[in-house]
């Protein structure tokens, strides 16, 4: 898939962002001043760079990325130094490939991720509290994104980035909002302007169920993916009522979410899901 970048893109984007698109996850090292930092930024962006080629190489339509390695995490405003590493990692990976690009800043990051998408011309970013509070592991998200995000989108001029939003997130109880459906949720986020939502299981690498994606469907028209425990088996079910999956654990060496990318799980994955796609 051929990608043009730029701010006039709104048919293209509307076009992938419902193809039954496969988005590669690429976990960039640990960012200065986290606990598990090592390498130097321009060693961490290389890696990411290698590792978004293979997704491409192997027939990917999409990539995000998502600086899990930063655990644990800290909720709200980041440093500068996260900031400016992303961009520069966003920036080369942008410059490495010809597909979608989305961002995402754990925990609470969705103003600094669309402020690196902005300036790396990514395509989207992944917002995890856009509605409802609810309590993660990093604490208490007692303020939903949507109201901020959206009139700081407005304001830097980055209509054109895409907001795909989490409902029922994964790491995450939800006793707080327990009366309210997962429906309830993505009608929720619907009225408050995101441009798509994510299901996802509880944890990374949790399956789906794939009755909560038909519970959404029926509920909102907006764009709906998969957020965690993609495999090549589940890819059937997952697109009867998915819009796109987001894998970040399968392809993965041994499938686990901190190890490298495989290209041999890559391949396996975008051949079984050109079976189903037809």
């Amino acid at each position: 898939m051929c990608f043009s970048r730029g701010v006039n893109m709104a048919a293209q984007d509307a076009e992938w962002i419902r193809s039954k698109a496969l988005i590669g996850m690429v976990h960039v090292g640990a960012l200065p001043a986290t606990p598990f930092h090592q390498n130097s930024v321009s060693d961490i962006a290389a890696q990411a760079v290698c590792e978004a080629r293979i997704l491409a190489d192997c027939g990917f339509d999409a990539v995000i990325l998502e600086n899990m390695h930063d655990r644990p995490y800290v909720h709200g405003e980041h440093g500068p130094e996260i900031t400016a590493s992303m961009t520069r990692i966003a920036v080369q990976v942008a410059s490495a490939i010809d597909l979608p690009l989305g961002i995402q800043i754990l925990s609470g990051g969705e103003s600094e991720a669309l402020a690196v998408a902005l300036a790396a011309e990514a395509q989207f970013i992944r917002c995890e509290n856009f509605v409802y509070a609810h309590v993660a592991d990093e604490g208490v998200l007692a303020r939903a994104a949507a109201g901020p995000l959206l009139r700081y989108r407005k304001q830097i001029g980055a209509a054109h980035i895409k907001i795909m939003c989490d409902i029922k997130k994964k790491h995450a109880s939800h006793a707080i909002s327990s009366d309210l459906t997962i429906a309830d949720c993505a009608k929720g986020a619907a009225f408050f302007g995101a441009d798509g939502v994510i299901v996802s299981g509880r944890f990374t690498g949790t399956p789906t169920d794939p009755k909560d994606i038909v519970h959404v469907r029926d509920a909102v028209e907006l764009p709906i993916w998969v957020g965690s425990g993609v495999e090549p088996a589940q890819l059937g079910d997952l697109f009867s009522g998915a819009d796109g999956v987001i894998v970040g654990s399968y392809i993965k060496a041994e499938g686990v979410w901190s190890n490298k990318v495989d290209p041999l799980r890559c391949r396996a994955l975008v051949k079984e899901a050109d079976l189903v796609r037809g």
